[in-house]
């Protein structure tokens, strides 16, 4: 049986980082108080220095390497954020780092992890397969890997996060934080269950993504045959071994959130955080905006990483904002005469919607002669005001359809 980190490796951890990384600030959340009936605080690891948490665990693997490994370099693999704190740790002992990402991975993250020194390799469609490769090259030049997850030291480091929310928040009775291999929740459990046993630990995954549940029902680590989300930081097709012994006998829930409740999260953490995270820094906030767990406040949700790409950030808004009902696409049938476009224009602006783009087009074979379509996208103030543009709309006679085709 795998044996526990202590809390003692941890208060060893957090010593070997001090200096190193940031004491993140812990931060008010206003919308989630008013949502849980209660104060709700945001941890701001995506404040930490290369993005995320991946720094600690990475810095303490890395710094605890004989000379004789250094001297052979260190390889891992990531999607991103443990990419950088990879690179950014190896610059800081003085060893050189090979990173492999998978070749879809943010090209903002790559250009970071570059920046911070690593030499990039792309390799596999996700985190598994890069990880396979890292393991060839490891196997084949004797680079030491530092696995992402599964590593007391990797553990051990990323159980700080949960001393510094114990100190600053002791009050404290809920910690929600994302999860991918198991990483940080297993550190972090480590530290709570320690010190404070009364508080409860909730691990969060995407619904696209999420190995955690089948696996503690079968009371092993389960690897998915196939896995997609929007949050690439933890979309991880099997726990790790070590981390699954540690978030089966600490951890108090794990639950899931759909893209769309993720969507809503950032959408949120933007608009009144005034924080740039990126999807699976946002799981945390998507649970608890979309009640997927019952929580006793207060409460801290992670906001575990930063590193979002701007076009999918541009992407997230907009389907954020369809989400929360205030981005509207709708196709419209009505008569093909003189004036009925700039009707139906005034028909929405009368309602006070804005018209962001118009497509009107009459080769579609599916209308009737004398038919045109007209597909639009509609900002709203919301799901009400959308409800009533759209009744009002087919109350003059328009036939309204509701979807992302238009």
């Amino acid at each position: 049986m795998t044996e526990l980190v202590s809390l003692d490796e941890v208060w060893t951890a957090r010593d070997l980082l001090a200096g190193i990384v940031r004491v993140t600030p812990l931060e008010p959340s206003r919308p989630l108080h008013a949502a849980l009936g209660g104060p709700a605080w945001l941890k701001c690891e995506n404040l930490q220095r290369a993005g995320s948490y991946k720094v600690r665990g990475a810095y303490v693997r890395i710094s605890r390497l004989s000379a004789a490994e250094r001297a052979r370099g260190v390889v891992a693999a990531s999607a991103g954020n443990h990419a950088q704190g990879v690179a950014l740790a190896a610059g800081l002992v003085g060893t050189h780092a090979t990173v492999f990402m998978p070749v879809n991975a943010p090209l903002p993250k790559v250009a970071a992890t570059k920046g911070y020194g690593a030499q990039v390799e792309l390799a596999g469609a996700n985190v598994d397969e890069a990880l396979v490769a890292a393991q060839t090259f490891a196997e084949r030049t004797g680079a030491v890997l530092i696995h992402p997850f599964d590593h007391r030291d990797v553990i051990a480091g990323q159980g700080t996060v949960a001393l510094e929310i114990l100190e600053q928040c002791p009050e404290v009775r809920t910690i929600v934080t994302g999860v991918g291999g198991g990483g940080l929740i297993s550190g972090m459990s480590v530290v709570v269950k320690a010190l404070r046993p009364d508080v409860r630990v909730i691990g969060v995954q995407a619904d696209g993504a999420a190995a955690f549940p089948p696996s503690l029902v079968a009371g092993e680590p389960v690897r998915l045959p196939a896995f997609a989300t929007i949050a690439d930081g933890i979309a991880v097709g099997r726990p790790g071994d070590v981390t699954f012994t540690h978030v089966r006998r600490l951890v108090d829930e794990v639950v899931t959130v759909s893209e769309e409740d993720i969507s809503r999260a950032l959408l949120m953490l933007l608009e009144r955080g005034k924080q740039v995270v990126e999807p699976a820094g946002a799981v945390g906030v998507a649970a608890l905006l979309a009640g997927a767990v019952e929580v006793q406040t207060p409460v801290v949700a992670v906001l575990s990483g930063g590193n979002i790409d701007p076009l999918l950030m541009l992407r997230v808004i907009e389907h954020g904002l369809a989400a929360a009902g205030r981005y509207l696409r709708v196709t419209v049938r009505c008569s093909d005469r003189p004036g009925q476009l700039a009707s139906l224009l005034g028909e929405i602006a009368e309602r006070r919607a804005n018209v962001v783009d118009v497509v009107h087009q009459r080769a579609n074979p599916h209308l009737r002669l004398g038919e045109v379509e007209v597909a639009l996208s509609v900002e709203t103030r919301g799901v009400e005001h959308s409800d009533t543009l759209i009744s009002a709309l087919r109350a003059s006679g328009y036939q309204v359809t509701i979807g992302p085709e238009a």
